[in-house]
């Protein structure tokens, strides 16, 4: 059964899955190309991770600036939980509007936190806060609305992925060495990559 969340995430691969693939082969075939011309160690999911986070923030590019029809109709929101209440727990819209703005900068905190290797809570909350700010702003200046309820989530979702990262990586350090080691690492890596593509197949074609 499709739930809402799946509609989502459908209705984003329908208009992102052309710069998905374009985006996936020609990044691959440049970074092979580094690894291969100047001997460069290859760390199978060191290279996925990277990889992911540069489709992810390209599918956030392409998602937050696309042209929808429906927010013509919308106007700038500047007062607090005004958005995010006038949805029913649980509806399509609320999944899309509220869920939606919460899980899409779940990566963001995760990915930012891991490359810069962050301790310090309040280093994740400022470039999260940056990050949903500048997306909000550019909207607002190619003809979209500003909602600072999209920011509140936004920073909500972005601070989830941060503590992610923060409690694996507390786990992490006191796993077994064998746990720890690259090749536990890349099964994990293709375990969790195999997934996922199911996930978005069964979803598509469900």
């Amino acid at each position: 059964m499709i739930t809402p969340f799946d509609d989502t995430i459908r209705g984003v691969m329908e208009f992102t899955w052309p710069m998905i693939v374009i985006s996936v082969l020609l990044f691959s075939s440049i970074r092979l190309m580094d690894l291969f011309k100047n001997k460069k160690e290859f760390v199978f999911y060191k290279e996925v991770l990277f990889l992911v986070f540069l489709i992810y923030v390209l599918c956030l590019f392409q998602v937050v600036t696309f042209e929808d029809p429906a927010i013509g109709a919308m106007q700038n929101n500047l007062t607090p939980f005004k958005e995010i209440l006038r949805y029913r727990w649980g509806s399509r819209l609320f999944i899309k509007n509220v869920l939606g703005n919460f899980v899409m900068f779940v990566p963001y905190g995760i990915f930012t936190s891991m490359y810069a290797r962050l301790t310090k809570w309040y280093e994740a909350f400022l470039l999260v806060v940056f990050a949903s700010v500048t997306v909000e702003t550019t909207q607002l200046m190619i003809g979209r609305v500003f909602d600072v309820d999209d920011i509140f989530l936004n920073v909500c979702g972005g601070m989830f992925g941060y503590f992610i990262y923060f409690v694996i990586s507390k786990i992490g350090h006191r796993c077994p060495k064998i746990l720890r080691s690259q090749l536990a690492l890349n099964l994990f890596t293709v375990v969790i990559l195999g997934v996922m593509i199911f996930y978005v197949w069964r979803v598509v074609n469900g």
